[in-house]
């Protein structure tokens, strides 16, 4: 992260699509190592004309596999509290993704350490808390062990996916040889995904949730997955439980139950229908020092997009655990 030069001043912000209180600015990665172009990230910032928003504490969401950064209630409330909110689109995800891009692939997920190192250099603010969902936790967390970067003081975990779901133990380390073998020879055989759609009928305003997000960038039913990026999050799994130190402060929200491979009900809209959220309990006290671990009863597996009735709990979660690690001054009221 130290090699990296400061480039907030060089980027050229222009309006995103969520409208005119967000701008995005593309954060060129270079050629693609998965021989896949030139990649880039996407950063995304809410209400940057705010006077002192490159003096406030941040928060940098990182979104998730089949997913992209929507979640324009979250930036709207943490602005509010006093926070500068950004996100970043990965490569290939998002906003991030180009003609010849395979959406989200990639062969290992310490590419993903370059994304976020040019997020934290193009942002200003001297403390950044990630905010890694899904998959996102996962990558926050390998790659906070890897770099410890002094802007982090803190990461909030929002339904990590922090093990291979509904698979054993014995099974997962017996597969691990045979996936890591195939996932070198054959990357991009594509292979079926399961029942993937319960978490997006339930979400979007087509079906039976309330988020009208784009559904090129994030398919009710998911983008087709392959085998090179099943070795990588095979990879990283291992890495995980082999024993990682995120090295600062960390919060992890999930729901308290899981649901996983059933079709759509009306039980789906309160639990995590993607992960195994025992897994997440399991998992998460061993990142680091100083977890703190708060199961939501009725949050989805992107809690922050959880039920209307639900939402209040999850935010209170996160703003009480940042009052004391990321403290911030609230936005008068007008």
């Amino acid at each position: 992260m130290d090699k990296l030069v400061h480039m907030s001043t060089e980027l050229h912000w222009t309006e995103d699509m969520l409208g005119p209180d967000f701008t995005q600015a593309t954060l060129p990665l270079g050629p693609d190592p998965d021989g896949q172009g030139d990649v880039s990230a996407t950063l995304v910032a809410y209400k940057r004309d705010t006077p002192d928003f490159s003096q406030r504490p941040a928060l940098l969401w990182v979104h998730g596999m089949t997913d992209y950064f929507f979640d324009a209630h979250v930036a709207q409330h943490y602005q509010e509290l006093g926070y500068a909110f950004y996100a970043v689109d990965l490569r290939k995800c998002g906003r991030s993704r180009r003609e010849g891009h395979t959406w989200h692939y990639i062969s290992d997920l310490t590419l993903y350490y370059q994304d976020l190192d040019a997020a934290l250099a193009a942002i200003p603010n001297s403390r950044v808390v990630p905010m890694g969902h899904s998959t996102g936790g996962l990558i926050c967390a390998l790659w906070l062990d890897a770099e410890h970067p002094e802007q982090v003081p803190g990461l909030i975990l929002n339904g990590p996916w922090l093990d291979m779901m509904s698979v054993p133990r014995p099974v997962v380390k017996a597969l691990s040889p045979v996936i890591d073998r195939a996932g070198k020879r054959f990357p991009m055989l594509a292979f079926p995904g399961g029942n993937l759609t319960a978490f997006g009928d339930s979400m979007h305003a087509s079906k039976y949730g309330e988020w009208d997000y784009d559904l090129t960038l994030k398919p009710l039913g998911g983008h087709r997955k392959y085998v090179g990026w099943l070795r990588a999050i095979f990879g990283g799994f291992a890495k995980l439980h082999r024993g990682v130190d995120v090295g600062v402060p960390y919060l992890t929200i999930c729901s308290t139950r899981s649901i996983l491979g059933k079709p759509y009900s009306e039980e789906i809209n309160y639990v995590d229908c993607v992960v195994d959220v025992t897994q997440t309990m399991h998992w998460a006290p061993t990142l680091g020092k100083e977890c703190t671990l708060r199961p939501i009863h009725g949050a989805r597996h992107e809690a922050f997009a959880s039920r209307l009735e639900i939402r209040p709990e999850v935010f209170r979660t996160v703003d009480d655990w940042l009052a004391t690690h990321l403290p911030a001054e609230p936005t008068p009221s007008h």
